[in-house]
């Protein structure tokens, strides 16, 4: 206490000029409108840019819910979506069916081996996640691959660079139908073959999944078509697909589940 005391003895003029100085800043800025807009002013400056920083910090360390949040609701508008083309391309619609015959579910994918011919993927969903082998894979921006073996709580997926992969796939525009491919040399391509020579395709021109295997719905981005030539026969087209996804840069996926397949499976087991 008497350090203060003595603090406040030495230093009494610059004290009480600094307390004059305050009460005329305060006398100032409330009889002149001018002075007391500018002092507001710049309060709320000084005031905002703390608050921003504290929110820009603050939404830093929230982007991982947030991303999680908006990997759940792509995947209830995915579902939305591909479920609803699957109805409009039906013969009929059945206004009293309320079901839905694709199911969507969001994973991340905790391993890519993108640099080798037989790429397989690991997604952190398992059989506790009714994640079975033959489900779909894709992601935003397309088709990723197919589900191959299955844990509790991991599982496998064969990428479409995988030269074991073989996928139905069709020009947009035409619907004609090929099998999609990988040669192994780069990830950025893809092939499609067996695309008559009839078709008439273009480069630039959109390729999908075609919808006739009981795994992916119709209408699923692939790629675009970069070049084509004939193949030996000279009957049917080699295409070079530039694929929409960036097949090294890979996170968050989601799982298709047919419902239907289960059945579609005894069926043909049965043949």
């Amino acid at each position: 206490m008497q350090q203060i005391i003595n603090f406040i003895i030495r230093n009494k003029t610059f004290l009480l000029f600094l307390l004059l100085f305050s009460v005329s800043v305060l006398f100032t800025v409330q009889s002149h409108s001018y002075h007391k807009s500018k002092f507001i002013n710049s309060a709320n400056f000084l005031t905002g840019g703390v608050y921003s920083t504290v929110n820009n910090i603050s939404e830093y360390f929230s982007l991982k819910s947030q991303n999680e949040i908006l990997a759940e609701e792509n995947n209830r508008l995915k579902s939305i979506l591909y479920n609803s083309r699957s109805k409009l391309d039906s013969v009929f619609i059945d206004s009293l069916m309320f079901g839905t015959e694709y199911k969507f579910t969001t994973a991340q994918v905790l391993k890519n081996s993108y640099n080798i011919i037989d790429n397989i993927l690991l997604i952190n969903r398992g059989t506790k996640d009714s994640v079975q082998q033959d489900f779909g894979v894709i992601t935003d921006k397309g088709i990723l691959g197919i589900v191959d073996q299955t844990s509790k709580n991991y599982a496998t997926v064969l990428s479409i660079l995988n030269s074991n992969s073989r996928i139905s796939a069709q020009l947009k525009k035409t619907n004609h139908l090929g099998s999609l491919i990988w040669d192994g040399k780069t990830p950025e391509y893809t092939q499609l073959l067996d695309i008559p020579k009839i078709a008439p395709i273009e480069t630039g021109d959109t390729i999908i999944t075609s919808g006739r295997s009981s795994i992916f719905p119709k209408g699923i981005p692939i790629g675009t078509i970069n070049d084509f030539k004939l193949d030996q026969s000279e009957n049917s087209y080699i295409i070079n697909i530039k694929l929409f996804n960036d097949m090294t840069n890979i996170e968050h996926v989601y799982v298709i589940e047919n419902v239907n397949l289960p059945e579609i499976k005894s069926l043909l087991n049965n043949e």
